[in-house]
């Protein structure tokens, strides 16, 4: 700065200084360099100080604490304008202090400003309530129910990080309808609008004193047109019809500030589906192009390409950057719904939406532009977001924010907007194909129906081109396709081109055809989906692939298009949940008491996890192993939600029986955490309760028919079709005496029955059998009576008489193989012969090696056996390996719709056989 501009800062401080000794305010030496600081920064502080003095030694003695709000007297409602005006601008003379003197963060500032904001919409709303009370009475519905104005908080009011001279933007809303009970009474309607007219004038209105905080009502239903207050009916109807994209980035940000805050709750609560779709919702992108696309011609029309908020690079493209990938993937992921823009923002970096470096960088851009609006603003308490032509005011504005001048600040400036203009601009680019020459796919569809021929289609490289020729015709002549919006088609029109060239790609380009089609089919009335595939060509690349390599997968795609979203989820390609985090997971779901619901969510979370498993074992990321262990977690947590649904059902039904305890066995592929894609689950439930024990309901069961119908609620639940499919099929009839027997047996009846009445199949099958769900006591006492059973001595000739010939058996029944093809699990040396090798070897050699008795899966069954001196090292390396051959095999051939079952001649296959056949001979 030159020697011309220091001076005349220099006398502006000073007389900035004279001004306040003439207002009375004692001054000491060491006072006058802050506030001359104070001076540069800000004219508004050195205007209150000069009317208020008495704050400049409470600011002196604490800047920390802010100003108790002001009492306004119902007698004196004069009195109320000055008292809430002057206490509004000794607030923000105390910020400006914490900011300019102490050097506070922008975010206390940003908060501070805000709690002011809601100070004083408490203390003026509460004086005109009373005020309403006292002429029109109470409103009161039809069940005499008081019902009260919600008071919502838009934009940065309701992010908590309201700008130093912004206005607040409200919404005014009622729970319901009724009219108030007073001498001259009032409608609802009426009572909040004139409620709500007469809180923004108290506010807004300049006086002598000036305006306690401008009130913007315009983001309300139907803008300036629509009534000043609704109803929450009319709120939730207004929405479901009207509701429009830039209004979900609006109530994003909402928040019940003042009045009935409770019932403004349960109204965002409502209105959560229509901000936060339940899908990744990609068509939230168009309506940020629309609102950038008025921003810019804005921009331009006014000149404002010096404004920090709306010019490029400014902190709107911050603020609907983060907006936009909350709206994407809200619905799915709960973290990531932040009012709180630094919030959202770390929560979207923590969740790998955006990364480490970036978010860094957003994050400090954000910090530097919300500063310099506050201090444009702080100069004269000016809604203002450009930069300043003058000069001087420019150099003000670098010397209070701690520069030597303008220039170094204007050079900060500009790095951080362009910054944040090259992400906002990322976020928004044009959509990157693949490579590669599309030109003759999109030929090809573009000629569909009218023309277009097979022959075209086999140029291509599909391989059936009349039969896949004669589907995508009448795929392009479908109703769905012909009632698409011209936005909707457009964005068909360019995925079927790029899905037709990933097939191509394929190795069988038929079968992904083939599979894509009914997912097309089901997607065309639901935009969003469409979005998403036009949005990010990678999901559709992700989508060909999934489908040329699994038949179950496209199923589970058409069937649930909600499973779209896995093909994007950063999640999928990252770490898989272990077993704490799928509990977790599914135990999120019981949130809402609404059994139904409930289910729902349950399943789609089964779904979902069971289809980032598929993905990770078709993509060589995880060990067959591995994927069928977490699919056994998925099905354990998944009964231990729905035994907390029965029991929450049972209890309300009939009360509790104290002094009780249930719990659920897995047996079979569960218990042997060995699950397949779409296995039954083999279950059996136990229960222990006092002899007479009766439940204290109002109407009681005896523990016996309260556990049964337990039991029958768990089955009833497990198997009900949602509208995300059936969670699981259920076998029970492994329970003591089979379809016979009691579905529910007590402790003591199973004991008894393991004990005398099993046969050794069943002693085989309590090998792999272990607690999932219910009490940990009773879970301990079914280990101690496995422990006990297992561990009995045997007769080494019978025990392998028998395991043969149960085996024979169930080969003969089960076994699907024939000469040419040989089967997985069922087939001799296939996985249930290593199954019935190592219950032999548990119930022969449990009682002189313990450690036999723990393990239920194969893999570390065969680890206890090699430590129990059972296996040679060469006999269990070969098992293992064999073990793992024919584990995966079996999976890919369910994903694929296939039958489990191989070449005989597949070498990989034939080695396996033969260790475990070999192993077999040697053992048994």
């Amino acid at each position: 700065m030159d020697p011309a501009g220091h001076d005349a800062l220099d006398a502006h401080a000073q007389r900035a200084l004279q001004r306040l000794r003439a207002a009375g305010c004692v001054i000491a030496p060491d006072d006058a360099t802050r506030l001359a600081r104070l001076a540069i920064a800000s004219d508004f502080a050195i205007d209150t100080l000069v009317a208020q003095p008495a704050l400049l030694d409470a600011l002196r003695r604490d800047a920390t604490a802010a100003p108790a709000a002001p009492v306004l007297d119902p007698q004196l409602p004069e009195t109320w304008p000055r008292l809430l005006r002057r206490h509004r601008q000794a607030e923000s003379t105390r910020l400006v202090w914490r900011d300019v003197i102490d050097g506070a963060d922008v975010e206390e500032i940003l908060a501070g400003s805000t709690r002011l904001a809601e100070a004083c919409l408490h203390a003026a709303l509460a004086a005109l309530e009373a005020e309403f009370v006292r002429r029109y009475g109470q409103v009161r519905d039809g069940d005499g129910r008081t019902v009260r104005l919600v008071v919502f908080g838009l934009g940065k009011l309701g992010g908590r990080e309201l700008n130093f001279s912004s206005d607040i933007d409200l919404v005014y809303a009622y729970e319901c309808e009724g009219e108030s009970d007073g001498p001259r009474a009032l409608a609802a309607q009426d009572y909040f609008a004139r409620l709500g007219q007469q809180l923004a004038k108290l506010l807004d209105e300049v006086t002598a004193d000036g305006f306690c905080h401008r009130v913007d009502l315009r983001l309300r239903p139907f803008g300036s047109a629509g009534r000043v207050a609704l109803s929450f009916a009319a709120m939730e109807q207004y929405f479901q019809r009207e509701g429009r994209d830039w209004e979900r980035y609006a109530w994003q940000k909402a928040r019940p500030v003042a009045g009935d805050i409770d019932a403004g709750e349960r109204l965002l609560k409502t209105l959560r589906p229509f901000v936060y779709r339940r899908y990744l919702d990609y068509g939230a992108l168009d309506g940020l192009r629309a609102m950038k696309a008025l921003i810019v011609a804005e921009v331009a029309r006014k000149e404002l390409a010096g404004d920090i908020k709306r010019g490029p690079g400014g902190i709107r493209e911050i603020e609907f950057l983060a907006q936009a990938l909350q709206l994407i993937r809200g619905g799915r992921e709960p973290a990531l719904r932040h009012r709180h823009l630094l919030t959202a923002l770390a929560a979207l970096v923590q969740a790998g939406h955006v990364d480490t470096g970036t978010g860094a960088d957003l994050r400090d851009a954000y910090r530097f532009l919300r500063r310099l609006e506050n201090r444009l603003q702080m100069l004269a308490d000016a809604q203002t977001y450009s930069i300043p032509n003058d000069s001087r005011l420019r150099e003000r504005i670098a010397i209070g924010l701690g520069e030597a001048a303008w220039t170094p600040l204007e050079a900060q400036l500009s790095a951080q907007r362009a910054r944040v203009a090259e992400e906002f601009s990322a976020l928004l680019a044009p959509r990157r194909r693949g490579g590669g020459d599309a030109s003759q796919f999109m030929a090809y569809w573009q000629a569909l129906p009218e023309r277009g021929a097979a022959a075209a289609l086999e140029a291509l490289g599909f391989n059936h081109a009349a039969e896949l020729h004669g589907l995508l015709h009448d795929f392009a002549r479908a109703p769905g396709v012909r009632d698409l919006s011209d936005a909707a088609r457009a964005r068909l029109d360019r995925i079927i081109p790029t899905l037709l060239q990933h097939a191509a790609g394929c190795a069988d380009p038929d079968a992904v055809l083939r599979r894509v089609l009914p997912l097309l089919h089901g997607v065309l009335r639901r935009t969003s989906y469409l979005a998403l595939l036009d949005e990010q060509p990678a999901a559709l690349a992700r989508l060909a692939d999934a489908l040329a390599r699994s038949a179950l997968l496209g199923e589970r795609l058409a069937a649930y298009p909600l499973l779209l979203d896995e093909l994007l989820d950063v999640r999928v390609s990252g770490e898989l949940p272990d077993r704490v985090a799928i509990l977790a997971q599914c135990r999120a779901t019981l949130r809402d008491n609404d059994v139904e619901t409930a289910l729902d969510a349950l399943n789609e979370v089964r779904q979902a996890l069971s289809f980032r498993f598929a993905l990770a074992l078709l993509d060589a990321r995880m060990a067959a192993e591995d994927c069928a262990q977490r699919l056994a977690w998925l099905a354990e947590a998944v009964v231990g939600c729905v035994l907390a649904l029965a029991e929450a059902e049972l209890r309300a039904a009939h009360g509790r029986i104290n002094g009780a305890s249930f719990a659920v066995l897995g047996y079979g592929s569960l218990g042997g955490l060995e699950l397949g894609f779409g296995s039954d689950l083999d279950l059996v439930f136990l229960f222990d309760a006092p002899l007479e024990a009766q439940s204290d309901g109002a109407r009681p069961l005896d523990a016996p028919r309260w556990y049964a119908r337990l039991g029958q609620k768990i089955v009833a639940l497990l198997s009900v079709r949602t509208s995300a499919g059936r969670l699981f099929d259920v076998d029970v009839r492994l329970r003591p005496d089979g379809a016979k027997g009691l579905l529910v047996s007590s402790l003591a009846s199973f004991t008894d029955y393991q004990r005398q009445r099993a046969w050794t199949w069943e002693h085989q099958a309590l090998v792999r059998a272990r607690g999932i769900a219910g009490d940990a006591g009773l879970l301990d006492a079914f280990e101690a009576v496995r422990a006990e059973v297992l561990a009995r001595p045997r007769d080494p000739a019978a025990l392998a008489a028998d395991v043969a010939a149960m085996r024979a058996r169930m080969r003969a029944e089960l076994d699907r193989g024939d000469a040419v093809r040989f089967d997985l699990k069922q087939g001799e040396g296939g996985l249930v012969d290593l199954e019935f090798l190592l219950q032999y070897l548990v119930l022969r050699k449990g009682h002189a090696h313990p450690q036999l008795l723990l393990p239920r899966a194969s893999g570390p069954l065969l680890d206890a056996a090699r430590q129990a001196g059972c296996l040679d090292a060469a006999t269990h390396a070969a098992l293992r390996a064999a073990h793992a051959q024919l584990l995966d095999a079996g999976l890919r051939c369910t994903l694929d719709r296939r039958s489990r079952s191989a070449p005989q001649a597949e070498p990989a296959i034939a080695v396996a056989r033969a260790a475990i056949r070999a192993a077999t001979r040697a053992l048994c």
